[in-house]
């Protein structure tokens, strides 16, 4: 396991980040508590969770586990913005709700702070001076120790960093976000605007809902019953009539391929990619079984060559859309 610092801050994370949404959910609370384990030993420090998961669920497991641990040793992050409640300030990211949701989260997980507190996506009803103005006053109360943004698009973090800088608040230090061999639209602006203003970049969905996990093979009429098959009916962002296309099976084939040939699974050739970039901070392992927490750490230890690299980058490219197209050729001019 190797350790790496945060963005601009002097916060060392581990390279993979234990996901916590599906504790409580998909994973029990035994299996949960198990896999913490098996990732702490494995040398990982880094742990994700958020207050909607499970309806604080995630947390309250979490905090169980977390309570026989050495606390210092360990880096937890929580979220806030969703909502926790049908009354009007149980959601957003203004001052009431954020403290209000700190104070349950910090109860449930048995902690008296968190390392990392993510506004979890961009509030449009909220001031953004308000949210930056709250997250620096519980830096400032030893509540949290840093603070980050998830799901935020580029002119929010760069209105955030010159917010941050012009007024004196704490700064964002990281972004999580969505990115893997099939979404790569996180490389026109949002890793861009991380590298400028010293943001780490955290990896949410590195293995698009078992899309990269080799399960799903080309003639499939349908998805087995799981993550994808849910998505259809639900309408979330992996869903199988958007994804059941030539270039995903021409992915996952050369992923697959990778992966026979270097006696590997699909999805540690897949987390491997992402471990490769160096703009990654942490990669997020939301694995929901023992045994597939096991096998996505099997993606630590070794390395792509540049060729393999250079040919995942390739099958998974896109066609960039306007200003993109336009600025990468003229980017040599």
């Amino acid at each position: 396991m190797q350790y790496l610092m945060l963005g601009n801050s002097g916060l060392k994370v581990s390279e993979v980040c234990m996901g916590a949404m599906t504790f409580g959910r998909e994973t029990s609370r035994a299996d949960s508590l198990k896999m913490l384990d098996i990732f702490t030993e494995a040398g990982g420090n880094f742990i994700d969770t958020a207050n909607v998961y499970s309806e604080g669920l995630s947390e309250e497991i979490l905090g169980e586990w977390l309570e026989k641990q050495r606390r210092d040793e360990l880096v937890i992050a929580t979220k806030v913005r969703f909502p926790m409640g049908s009354k009007p300030n149980q959601s957003g990211l203004g001052r009431k709700h954020i403290v209000q949701s700190l104070e349950a989260s910090l109860k449930r997980m048995r902690t008296g702070y968190v390392d990392i507190l993510y506004a979890h996506a961009w509030d449009y009803n909220t001031p953004l001076v308000e949210t930056l103005e709250t997250f620096s006053e519980l830096v400032r109360q030893g509540k949290i120790r840093y603070a980050a943004a998830s799901n935020y698009g580029a002119r929010h973090i760069q209105k955030a960093a010159d917010l941050s800088h012009f007024k004196g608040y704490t700064p964002y230090i990281a972004l999580q976000a969505k990115y893997n061999l099939m979404v790569r639209s996180a490389e026109w602006e949002l890793l861009p605007a991380c590298e400028e203003n010293g943001l780490g970049f955290v990896v949410w969905g590195p293995l698009f809902g078992g899309w990269l996990s080799g399960r799903y093979q080309r003639g499939m009429s349908e998805p087995p019953a799981g993550r994808i098959k849910e998505a259809e009916k639900h309408d979330w962002f992996e869903k199988w009539s958007r994804y059941n296309t030539e270039t995903t099976w021409s992915i996952i084939e050369k992923v697959t391929e990778i992966a026979r040939r270097l006696d590997k699974s699909p999805a540690q050739v897949s987390l491997n990619w992402l471990l490769n970039k160096s703009n990654v901070s942490s990669v997020i392992l939301g694995a929901s079984k023992i045994n597939h927490l096991e096998d996505n750490l099997g993606c630590l230890s070794w390395s792509l060559s540049e060729e393999d690299m250079a040919t995942l980058d390739a099958v998974s490219d896109t066609d960039k859309p306007y200003p993109y197209d336009f600025l990468e050729m003229a980017k040599n001019v």
